[in-house]
């Protein structure tokens, strides 16, 4: 009996969007029926790459013809909360669509909670753990051969609301999905205020898990550099310190070991296409109903929670126990206090 084939409507054909309407094209578990955008020469050339759909300039019409199986959008975090109403509205089975998931913890715990009491499964894009390297560091940290997992340190050089969902994901994935119990975060800079993804320049914290392992953080342009990968986007590093050994992967160049069995390295580098198709792949085996995707919408609302109790503690100078409640839109407060 053949697989069950779903249909998908994609909003955005700029870099990323067309990137996730390629994937789907590509894979014979999708159908791309719809992919919209409002500057039409950029959605012509994406069309080309992507089998041709049937073109819109306007969402609403696009789901009201379509009527997808699967809602895609890549679009600046602003927008998320409307079009998450409308993956609702139009019955969808699940919304894909780009990190982070808010730019503020009230937006993103409203739209868990409408994905919840819809029944609708939710992923965001965090594929580049399906990369070899990623899952190679995530062998040796299951295996046991770095003893007790002591910290988990991460730092990336892009700035904080581009890249904070990367690494609370990773943290998060290397440490089993541990409970997050309270954070102390500081921040610096008003220099990304403006972008249409609003951070502070510099941003630094401490997460406390509930298994006792110690998340270490530093997030844009202060953190240290990572001179075995040139490119600024791939200057990240995940480090598992245990207490016979540690493993790291740095998000350009590989990953290395040293455990009890000695010295181990290897390649590695983030590639969109090759982790993408697997993001993608493992959307079909959800809706299957075979597992349960690694990107789905719940862990990150978790992980989106340590980020942005991070910016309330550099706000409020204190400690922030987890879970959070409503409160202040983070990004207001932090224009608040960070000085000019």
């Amino acid at each position: 009996m053949c697989a069950k084939k779903y249909s998908v409507a994609v909003l955005g054909a700029g870099k990323r969007g067309k990137m996730h309407a390629k994937l789907f094209h590509q894979n014979e578990r999708f159908e791309l029926v719809g992919l919209c955008d409002i500057d039409t020469a950029r959605l012509d050339a994406a069309a080309a790459e992507c089998g041709n759909p049937a073109l819109y300039t306007d969402v609403n019409k696009m789901l009201s013809e379509t009527k997808p199986d699967i809602f895609c959008f890549c679009t600046p975090p602003a927008i998320r909360k409307s079009l998450f109403q409308l993956g609702i509205d139009y019955k969808v089975k699940l919304i894909a669509y780009e990190k982070p998931m808010a730019t503020n913890f009230n937006e993103a715990m409203e739209m868990t909670e409408m994905a919840r009491a819809a029944g609708i499964k939710t992923v965001i894009s965090h594929q580049q753990k399906y990369g070899d390297h990623y899952q190679a560091v995530k062998k040796i940290v299951d295996s046991g051969k770095l003893g007790r997992i002591q910290s988990i340190y991460g730092h990336v050089w892009g700035w904080y609301l581009h890249m904070v969902t990367h690494v609370m994901d990773y943290l998060r994935f290397y440490n089993n999905n541990a409970e997050a119990e309270w954070v102390i975060g500081q921040i610096h800079g008003r220099g990304k205020l403006s972008d249409n993804h609003p951070s502070p320049e510099y941003a630094g914290g401490f997460i406390q898990f509930s298994n006792g392992v110690r998340g270490i953080v530093e997030i844009g342009a202060l953190s240290p550099d990572v001179p075995e990968s040139e490119y600024p986007w791939h200057k990240g590093r995940f480090c598992v310190q245990g207490t016979k050994g540690f493993a790291e992967v740095i998000i350009g160049a590989g990953w290395r070991a040293c455990t009890e069995d000695g010295y181990q390295e290897g390649p590695g580098c983030f590639n969109y296409e090759i982790d993408g198709a697997r993001y993608v792949q493992d959307i079909a085996l959800w809706l299957d109903g075979e597992i349960e995707h690694p990107c789905n919408g719940e862990d990150t609302f978790k992980g989106f929670q340590i980020a942005m109790g991070l910016l309330r503690s550099a706000v409020e100078r204190k400690l922030i126990k987890l879970p959070l409640g409503p409160g202040e839109n983070e990004i207001d407060a932090i224009k608040r206090v960070i000085p000019e």
